[in-house]
């Protein structure tokens, strides 16, 4: 035979020998009771019964698992202080309160030392507003002065074209026509003169001195004609041009300036613009900050918005269950502190290993046992399987995968209390009529499953004898045979001496004496989470001798022997 020393593990040799002893003890006296129906039907002649009879029957699939109660309805209260904060009151729990009824007080004197800056703050805020509102609205009527302004003196440009054009221009025009005009008549009227005293001058009738006047007069009022037709001709070449284009410059100067009054009023009014709003976002942003200190101050005393029994919000950190609520105690926001569950109904959360997994579907039927309530069973059903698993249990095992499932308790019971420990086996399968042995009498050999059948003393070695079988399903404490095994054989619970085992893989290391396969696996399956290629947990120790560490924890070295299961039994995933 071949052994294999495993390290001494002294904190749980006594954990493991007293479940050797108690499975020992329970299979010894019910092997006469539980299964003495089917020891009564072997004749008398066989020698002594030294182990189960294999039987045929229905067999029902199920994983349990341990798991506690909680509401499903039931309303949080949470911290919705900003930061972290200290309780200062805390109701006791177990209360039974009304709704409005006070829970919780927590510290809020930062916050009342920060309202009356936050205060300050907001009227000087509103004080700035005002002055920037006030601003604004100055300059918005100084432009519309200088744009009122610089559109009366373009009018006015325009109105001085037009009289010129239409007024002086002419009249000039006329005037100087008119000085012509007279200028000739009287150049007509002293020519006129000079020939009627150069008539009488020559007949002696006139002085000299007088015709000599009337000579002048003539060549004067000749000269005036002159300088009233030149006076026109300049007029009309260039006086008249140059004031046209002077008014029509002045008119296009006033248009420009009336443009550039526009558009420096736009700017100056976008910066007075710039300035307002952002003090009026300020004063709105101190104005929300300081009505956000007031609701912060307001939500220190939360009350009961439903009526209901108190419970304190126990928060897992994934390294061990937190200390309850209790004043005094530093909450962080969103962080829960108090729960009122609803009485419309209960669910119970527990933790799926993932070995189990893909064996458990949503709305499958589930048997609920409740600590607290002995003598009752309950009704449930699979209402959730998570999708990932349990990062909080890392922590506390970083090798266990556990996937958090949501069980819907169907009835109902005054004594149901959330927070209770319950424990829940869920039916995956039943397997009619089929031949199914105790898990203790399933043992690993190298790749083959075999189980030692108590036989006639000419067949095996002192009437017993190995035989390779084919495994299914198991419900933890029953393997279904699918060959090798016939309903009525007697199979033995332990290796018995003579034969020995070989061990499927050597290259364990000390990991798998922590690995969560360890003991009776979750959910009560010691035959090793759905393989039932080998025992599994403390069972497989049972006839004497101590298998290899592999093949004692029913784990890795299963592995080989459970792919040809898997691969002949589909159903068992």
């Amino acid at each position: 035979m071949k052994t294999f020393q495993l390290s001494p593990r002294p904190r749980r040799r006594g954990k493991v020998l007293g479940i050797a002893l108690v499975v020992v003890l329970a299979i010894g006296l019910g092997t006469y009771g539980f299964f003495g129906e089917e020891l009564g039907m072997r004749e008398s002649a066989v020698q002594p019964v030294r182990g189960q009879l294999a039987r045929r029957g229905d067999l029902k699939i199920t994983v349990v698992e341990g798991g506690n109660l909680s509401a499903a309805n039931s309303t949080d209260l949470a911290s919705e202080i900003e930061g972290r904060t200290t309780i200062l009151y805390l109701i006791e729990e177990g209360v039974i309160v009304e709704e409005g009824d006070l829970l919780v007080e927590l510290d809020v004197s930062a916050l009342m030392d920060r309202q009356v800056q936050q205060e300050i703050n907001v009227q000087s805020a509103r004080a700035a507003f005002v002055k920037a509102e006030q601003n604004y609205e100055i300059q918005k009527s100084t432009n519309e002065s200088n744009i009122a302004r610089a559109l009366r003196e373009h009018e006015f440009a325009i109105v001085d074209l037009e009289k010129y054009l239409d007024g002086d221009w002419p009249q000039q025009l006329q005037g100087a026509a008119e000085s012509i005009t007279l200028a000739q008549e009287e150049l007509k009227r002293a020519e006129d003169d000079l020939e009627w005293s150069e008539k009488l001058a020559a007949k002696g009738f006139l002085e000299a001195t007088q015709l000599e006047r009337d000579r002048l007069a003539a060549t004067g009022a000749r000269i005036r004609l002159d300088q009233a037709t030149r006076a026109k001709q300049l007029l009309e070449r260039y006086e008249y041009p140059r004031q046209k284009k002077e008014f029509e410059a002045n008119v296009e100067e006033k248009q420009r300036e009336l443009e550039r009054q526009e558009l420096e009023a736009a700017a100056k009014l976008v910066d007075f613009e710039a300035n307002l709003a952002s003090a009026k976002a300020k004063r709105t942003l101190e104005e929300d900050e300081f009505d956000e200190l007031l609701e912060q101050i307001e939500k220190a005393k939360i009350r009961a918005p439903v009526a209901g029994m108190v419970v304190y919000a126990v928060e897992n950190s994934g390294r061990g269950r937190d200390d309850p609520m209790a004043e005094g105690t530093e909450v962080r926001e969103r962080q829960k502190i108090i729960t009122i569950p609803s009485s419309e109904g209960m669910v119970a959360e527990v933790s799926l290993h993932e070995s189990v997994l893909e064996k458990v579907k949503t709305g499958m039927s589930c048997a609920l046992s409740v600590d607290a309530v002995p003598d009752r069973r309950f009704a449930g059903r699979v209402k959730f399987k998570a999708i990932l698993p349990d990062k909080n249990s890392w922590w506390a095992n970083p090798d266990l995968r556990v996937y958090r499932t949501e069980i819907t308790v169907l009835d109902s019971d005054p004594r149901l209390r959330p927070g209770m420990t319950c424990s829940v086996e869920i039916l995956v399968d039943t397997l009619r009529d089929v031949v199914h042995v105790p898990v203790q009498s399933v043992f690993l050999d190298g790749h083959d499953t075999v189980c030692f059948v108590a036989s006639d003393r000419d067949k095996g070695r002192n009437g017993v004898e190995k035989r390779v079988v084919e495994v299914g399903q198991n419900d933890g404490k029953w393997v279904h045979i699918v060959s090798g095994i016939e309903a009525g054989e007697e199979v033995l619970l332990s290796q018995p001496e003579g034969f020995s085992l070989e061990a499927a893989q050597l290259q364990e290391d000390e990991v798998m004496d922590d690995a969560p396969g360890d003991g009776p696996a979750p959910g009560g399956d010691p035959a090793g989470r759905g393989a039932a290629a080998a025992p599994r947990g403390e069972s497989g120790s049972l006839g004497g001798e101590k298998p290899a560490r592999g093949a004692r924890r029913g784990g890795r070295p299963a592995d080989s022997a459970k792919a040809k299961t898997d691969a002949t039994t589909p159903a068992q995933n």
